[in-house]
């Protein structure tokens, strides 16, 4: 077993082997664990108390009290408060519990079948690949989702299989070990993200509704969701509780699984299919719902639910006391502020600190086994220098046929001396922008890679450019109109706020590669939260935050350019300096501190560079693009194994890949354009999925 499988809990039905010489420190063990699961339970009660509270006062403010129980049992159709009771608040209950109970369900099979304590339908990918097929047949088959949203489920089912095939297609190999399957699942999450808010930028009258929805919003109009939940819970909690010892068997390892019997590729199929049609129902209902399947089985075991056929039970109640509780805290906030707050985001804002708190209680565990550097052996025949002149000169060509080459009215054409001078003026600054961004993230990149010795990292797979979003996001919430100087402040300080978080979280592993990737999935889903609640919202703030996430180039103006142009001539200027530091500090403090190195300051300074160039790079193409990681594996293809050489080819290479990605994004579908982010991030997803395919592979 790899090291990466240590992350999965041990058989919970194993007795204890407690040695003879430590009978006190089991017992203590013992009583420290009863003590945890008697204060979980009390937290439970404390919230079923709360969501009733809130309840009924979320329910006072319909109604008056005196017409509560004929509203709820026998409204009267002449008192609208009564119908809104009874058609709109009760049925919104009813559908909470369900809701989370059915993903309570389906995060108990996930992380029994996968052993991994943080898969659940949001981390897999499921729910964005049933949201993306719905989205896409709202556009082009919108029929298929009418009659009360009865077709809804087979097209949300087809695209939760769809995304499933793919996570567990990656993983496979690898034994679906759980960092591989956490990587995988991110990817295809923003992949199935990235096209959303693509024909949201197009379609943004006609999606906004569904966007809405898709951010988990638990409003009810009839009983219609509760009648199509209702049913596929039951089945589903019957055929869970039929797989009940094959569920059990899965907590040990396979060579002990197949010794008793288990016949695993089939059962595992059929429980992960069970599971996905769980989540996709849930989908097709109500919408996304983030991270209940995560928290549910996590609350449960807690709990002292150590058995299969009891976790079976409990995951599912704390899942509907869950969603529960964080719509009714929701509703007040959401008539406060005179917004709609989907449930779906704001169980994310809980559940993304929840699964931090389970990564910092993981054991420790050793170097990422199922993905390892894709560096090959290439030919010497050219110095480092030739191929970055090489590199360098095709950039240059790249920037001058990108200002010139493009679509007209008479198709695609090169530009005249004449019309250059007039296209240069709108087009020059973008191509700046674009290359100077790219430039930066080629370097945080590989910056990241160096340090933390993940070849996965990456400001975008590490959450570090999530964090610079967050701070953008804070700071037009205050301020949407605040100057370059505050914005750059704003991203360098969510950049390095989560650099920090990161680190924090991982020296329990002593910077193990996967407890860093797994605590930037969980910031970048925090981030994903935040932003579905703002867009829900709408208004100038939602269209502004929109625009630049989707990493536009459309307004960068000249002073822009030159700004961002500066900015990574100085931060590049410094990159130079780490060389050392990055050869070193891969050793081990032990070693960096005997070649007379202050690892705490190295570490300090390589992190505030690395936030400064995600932060000043995430303004211009925001967060998502995956330059940061593709550019400095494609610097090691092109011969680059020093960190200094890396650094060197990566930057240019970075540059490229965003000038190429506005010029596509530019000309491809004119009149309509596409931003760079978001055409870097369509091909930088695959390019991932690819990478992850070939190391499982070969391992």
């Amino acid at each position: 077993m790899s090291g990466i499988d240590r992350l999965s809990p041990p058989p919970t039905e194993a007795p204890s082997q407690a040695t003879p010489e430590a009978p006190l420190a089991t017992s203590a063990r013992a009583g420290h664990g009863r003590l945890s699961g008697s204060l979980v339970v009390v937290a439970l009660g404390l919230a079923l108390v709360a969501a009733v509270g809130l309840s009924a006062l979320n329910l006072a403010a319909v109604a008056p009290r005196s017409l509560w129980w004929q509203a709820l049992l026998s409204p009267d159709a002449r008192d609208i408060r009564q119908i809104i009771v009874h058609d709109s608040w009760l049925p919104r209950i009813v559908t909470a519990w369900l809701a989370g109970a059915t993903l309570g369900l389906a995060g108990t099979i996930f992380q029994q079948v996968l052993r991994n304590p943080l898969a659940e339908p949001m981390t897999l990918g499921i729910s964005a690949g049933a949201q993306l097929a719905l989205t896409l047949a709202a556009l082009w088959a919108p029929a298929s989702l009418a009659a009360h949203g009865l077709a809804r489920e087979p097209v949300a089912l087809a695209g939760a299989l769809a995304a499933a095939a793919i996570v567990f297609g990656l993983a496979w190999r690898s034994g679906l070990a759980p960092v591989t399957v956490a990587v995988a699942g991110l990817v295809v999450t923003l992949w199935c993200g990235s096209v959303s808010v693509a024909l949201q930028l197009f379609h943004t009258p006609y999606l906004r509704g569904l966007f809405i929805w898709g951010g988990g919003s638990l409003v009810q109009q009839d009983w219609s969701d509760v009648a199509a939940l209702a049913p596929r819970l039951a089945v589903g909690g019957a055929l869970a509780w039929l797989l009940l010892r094959p569920l059990q068997l899965f907590s040990l390892d396979d060579a002990n699984a197949r010794s008793l019997g288990l016949a695993l590729r089939r059962l595992r199929l059929a429980a992960l299919a069970l599971a996905v049609m769980l989540s996709a129902a849930v989908v097709s209902t109500v919408g996304v719902i983030g991270f209940i399947g995560l928290a549910a089985p996590a609350l449960a075991q807690l709990a002292g639910a150590r058995r299969m056929a009891q976790r079976l039970v409990l995951a599912p109640l704390c899942g509907a006391l869950l969603l529960w509780l964080t719509d009714q805290a929701v509703q007040p906030l959401a008539n406060a502020l005179g917004e709609l707050v989907p449930a779906g985001a704001a169980s994310a804002l809980f559940g993304a600190p929840l699964m931090l708190l389970l990564l910092a209680r993981m054991p420790r565990t050793q170097r990422l086994d199922a993905v390892a550097s894709i560096s090959r052996r290439v030919s010497r025949a050219m110095s480092i220098r030739r191929r970055f002149a090489l590199i360098a000169i095709v950039s240059a060509t790249t920037l001058v046929l990108a200002l010139d080459f493009g679509r007209g009215v008479h198709g695609w054409q090169f530009s005249s001396l004449a019309d250059l001078s007039h296209v240069a003026i709108w087009r020059a600054p973008r191509e700046i922008a674009a290359f100077a961004a790219g430039v930066m993230l080629a370097l945080a990149g590989t910056l990241l890679q160096r340090l933390t010795g993940n070849p996965l990292a990456s400001p975008e797979v590490l959450g570090v450019s999530a964090g610079a979003a967050l701070g953008f996001i804070a700071l037009v919430a205050c301020a949407a109109d605040a100057g370059h100087g505050a914005r750059l402040a704003a991203t360098s300080g969510g950049a390095f706020a989560t650099l920090l978080a990161i680190l924090w979280f991982a020296r329990r592993s002593a910077f193990a590669p996967q407890r860093v990737l797994l605590v930037g999935i969980a910031i970048g889903a925090l981030f994903q939260a935040v932003v579905a609640v703002v867009i829900a919202g709408g208004g100038e703030r939602a269209a502004t935050l929109l625009t630049w996430l989707s990493g536009s180039t459309y307004t960068v103006t000249p002073r822009d350019a030159m700004l961002a142009l500066g900015l990574s001539l100085v931060l590049a200027a410094l990159a130079p300096l780490t060389g050392r530091l990055l050869a070193i500090l891969p050793l081990g403090d032990a070693s960096a501190r005997a070649l007379g190195v202050h690892t705490p300051l190295a570490h300090g300074a390589l992190l505030a560079l690395t936030a400064l160039l995600s932060a000043a790079a995430t303004l211009i193409v925001g967060p998502l693009s995956f330059v940061g990681l593709t550019a400095p594996h494609f610097a090691r293809l092109a011969g680059a194994r020093r960190p200094l050489d890396q650094l060197l080819l990566a930057a240019p290479i970075g540059g490229l890949t965003i000038v190429i990605a506005d010029w596509l994004g530019r000309t491809l579908l004119l009149p309509r354009e596409l931003p760079a982010g978001l055409v870097a991030t369509l091909f930088g997803a695959p390019w991932l999925m690819w990478l992850l395919a070939r190391r499982a592979s070969a391992a």
